[in-house]
């Protein structure tokens, strides 16, 4: 598959889409999206509308409209434009052979560009991006070029009849036009959670006059009809797009009329110096270099950028959904995918960040403690799709059977019980990198130690065998439900025990009276404290057999071995669902992602024969049918030092949305828009994979490997509060210490200790 069938590049930064196929637009919308963590604008044209998937996503909006699925609400869109020359529609309509367009996307500064021109050279040329400096604010500059003695109609305004997956979230719409500040606005609320929505629009002509202006004010919009007369052959304005919810502020209409006024005021180009400039100090930390390769310096650059907007970093109490904010799929809603795909480029770079992410989880504790008790347990079982409340979001019935049409029962929310000990193994990472034992005295204990209590009255005591199992649940690999005794969850579950205890007891020696005050107010024993010890020494953990094979789960060995592409020619239909109950793959040994793989990345406790005989074995049998998988293999093959696979795994990975891999429907069910925890795992795959950095007790090391495409690899990371730069190329490993730093960076390369006063480089032959 050829990069040029889908974009063409124009430097490390920034790529052109030189014409539009109606096949892709669910893409375009989503590869091209501006956002920032609070909202997310999709890649579509002015003259667009639901019908082409135009929509802006508002993070804290969660609604629900169609009584199963509640999601993020869309916003009303205040870009919403229609233009007529001599009553004839001008614009880039699908299906419509009016005027070619050309995308361009800067990914350094979420700057979405478009140029469309027709036979008559006459041209449409508009500009936008999502600011950073003003998260409510998405600003465009609109130009049309080339007008001679055209009458222009202009139709500009905010159209409330927005794309929405499942169920239209508002109502109650109302809107006003102020000729006097230039600004107008539409209200709205969503139907279950009465959250009022505003959206304005303020707007400036910088070339045209308006002759005539007529408001209409429609059910769900508000639109201002205008006709313009053209100044030196064309038509500009500025116009901003302010969003808020009543979640943001307690009077959203005055914010966002106070936010569109003045945005109209500064002027766009202020706008836009103001907004990269938060962009360019992001990037001093974030961005990775990769020379030699400009096509895979561009996939870096851009899975980057996704993980970055797909992040609520203004607020300590919101996910980051599996979708970020590039459509409503999967809810707006966080799975474990947050904390072990999404999370470890922050806690390197932008630790504040990382921390947030953390405190989510510490504040959605009731709807976790919630789930576990519905189900018959204590402490906190995490729900496997979770907003802002923790309550769990995921519906018993996900998929459908496409051939009898019948409803397919998956236990996702149920048996997944895994993501509660990863965010306690993430926790224990976020203590090894920074040393904020505040946090985990404040925060992270109560996880940790309603995660062990969850954990506790989970597992099953097998009198026979003296040993504590888990019995019925799912692993990583979602296509083999109701299995015992997941390797990857029987040892995330030792991990998370172990982790509990060790600040329990640092809690007791150090900050007794804290720890008091804990235990009293969850109501903590200490004939818990034991059985966490009893269950963490006696918990059943798969060993390597004979061939160092780690089994995946209780009698996987025995089911059919057989692969994917077998298992092709016996769908009925290609949109079967492959798992449980009676999916293609549930009996046999092809399985959807990255398990018992998984389970080294997080874990470097195995040699590496174990590591290459699984690698082997896995690999083979494993699907890929989730985008977080290749980014794992790639991170093991690079520990094996193969570097080639390793590079052939970031291929899979790094260009899922970019060439539109994935498809946007499974089993009956929408699942398109950006793949963030794939975006999350380019930063490990090249940082944990072809740098082989890892953190442990010992602290940091490294064990480069780089692949024959690349040049030389150049990034910059944040441990310990220490700032550092590492490159490496075929030939050689560096690492240089920032001057800024207050003291020695410690680290190890190829298990060899090294120690960096600030300012200080290192450099190894390699």
């Amino acid at each position: 598959m050829n990069h040029e069938d889908f974009f063409k590049i124009k430097d490390g930064w920034n790529l052109k889409i030189e014409s539009l196929k109606e096949e892709q637009l669910v893409h375009y919308g989503s590869n091209l999206l501006c956002g920032n963590g609070y909202l997310g604008y999709r890649g579509t044209l002015e003259e667009w509308n639901k019908n082409q998937y135009q929509a802006c996503v508002i993070t804290d909006t969660y609604d629900m409209a169609d009584d199963k699925w509640r999601e993020l609400s869309n916003s009303p869109n205040a870009l919403a434009t229609e233009v007529r020359l001599n009553e004839k529609k001008l614009g880039d309509y699908p299906g419509e052979d009016q005027m070619e367009t050309e995308l361009n996307f800067n990914y350094k500064y979420g700057i979405f560009k478009r140029n469309s021109i027709n036979d008559e050279k006459i041209n449409i040329v508009s500009e936008r991006f999502a600011s950073y400096s003003n998260l409510h604010l998405i600003a465009n500059n609109y130009q049309i070029k080339n007008l001679s003695n055209q009458k222009v109609e202009l139709k500009l305004g905010i159209n409330g009849d927005v794309w929405d997956l499942n169920g239209s979230h508002l109502e109650n719409f109302s809107g006003e036009y102020d000729s006097s500040e230039n600004t107008l606005y539409l209200k709205a609320e969503t139907v279950e959670s009465n959250i009022t929505l505003v959206t304005a629009l303020s707007f400036k002509f910088k070339k045209g006059k308006i002759q005539n202006l007529k408001v209409e004010n429609e059910k769900k919009s508000i639109y201002l009809l205008m006709d313009i007369e053209a100044e030196a052959g064309g038509i500009e304005l500025d116009r901003n797009m302010i969003v808020y919810s009543s979640n943001d502020r307690e009077e959203p209409l005055k914010a966002a009329l106070n936010d569109a006024s003045s945005a109209l005021k500064t002027g766009y180009q202020t706008l836009k110096n103001e907004h990269q400039a938060v962009w360019d100090k992001k990037w001093e930390l974030m961005d990775i270099r990769v020379k030699g390769n400009l096509l895979d310096q561009l996939a870096v650059r851009f899975n980057l950028y996704h993980n970055i907007i797909a992040t609520p970093a203004h607020s300590e109490r919101l996910p980051i959904g599996a979708r970020g904010l590039s459509c409503q799929a999967y809810q707006g809603a966080a799975f474990w995918d947050q904390e072990i795909f999404n999370l470890p480029m922050f806690l390197f770079t932008e630790t504040e960040t990382a921390k947030n992410i953390l405190k989510y989880r510490y504040h959605t504790l009731n709807g976790a403690r919630k789930k576990a008790k519905d189900l018959g347990y204590e402490g906190a079982f995490y729900a496997w799709i979770s907003g802002k409340s923790g309550a769990e979001l995921c519906p018993s019935f996900f998929f459908k059977d496409v051939i009898s049409g019948r409803k397919i029962r998956n236990h996702f929310n149920d048996w997944q019980i895994h993501v509660s000990p990863d965010i306690s193994y993430t926790i224990w990472k976020y203590y090894l990198a920074t040393d904020d034992i505040d946090f985990v005295v404040e925060y992270g204990s109560e996880i940790l130690f309603e995660v062990a209590r969850f954990l506790h009255s989970r597992v099953y005591y097998n009198q026979y065998k003296d040993q504590y199992e888990i019995i019925r649940l799912l692993g990583p690999d979602e296509y083999h439900e109701n299995v015992d005794n997941n390797a990857f969850t029987n040892y995330q579950t030792q991990f998370a025990l172990k982790k509990a205890l060790y600040f329990y007891y640092k809690m007791e020696n150090e900050y007794p009276d804290k720890l008091s005050e804990l235990k009293t107010k969850i109501n903590l024993n200490d004939s818990e404290i034991t059985a966490w010890q009893q269950i963490a020494e006696k918990i059943y953990l798969p060993q390597p057999n004979g061939n160092n094979l780690i089994e995946q789960f209780d009698g996987y060995f025995d089911l059919e071995d057989t692969t994917a592409e077998v298992l092709e020619d016996r769908l009925i239909d290609k949109e079967e669902y492959w798992g449980w109950p009676n999916g293609v793959a549930v009996f046999t040994q092809v399985i959807k992602q990255a398990d018992v793989i998984q389970l080294f990345t997080l874990h470097d406790t195995f040699n590496e024969e174990v590591l290459a005989a699984n690698y082997d074995y896995y690999e083979p049998r494993t699907q890929h049918g989730s985008s977080l998988s290749p980014s794992q293999y790639a991170i093991v093959a690079a520990r094996l030092g193969r570097a080639e696979e390793t590079y052939d795994y970031f291929k899979k990975s790094a260009f899922i949305d970019l060439m539109s891999t994935n498809k946007a429907v499974s089993g009956g069910t929408f699942i398109g828009g950006v793949h963030t925890a794939a975006a999350g795992g380019i930063w490990q795959l090249i940082v944990n994979g072809f740098a082989g950095m890892k953190i442990d007790k010992k602290g940091l090391s490294f064990k480069p490997t780089l692949c024959q495409e690349w040049e030389e690899l150049e990034f910059k990371l944040n441990y310990k509060e220490k700032k550092f730069k590492v490159s490496l190329n075929q030939n050689q490993f560096k690492l240089k210490a920032a001057t800024s730093n207050q003291t020695e960076l410690e680290f190890r390369v190829f298990d060899q200790k090294q120690v960096l006063k600030p300012g200080a480089e290192y450099s190894l032959k390699i």
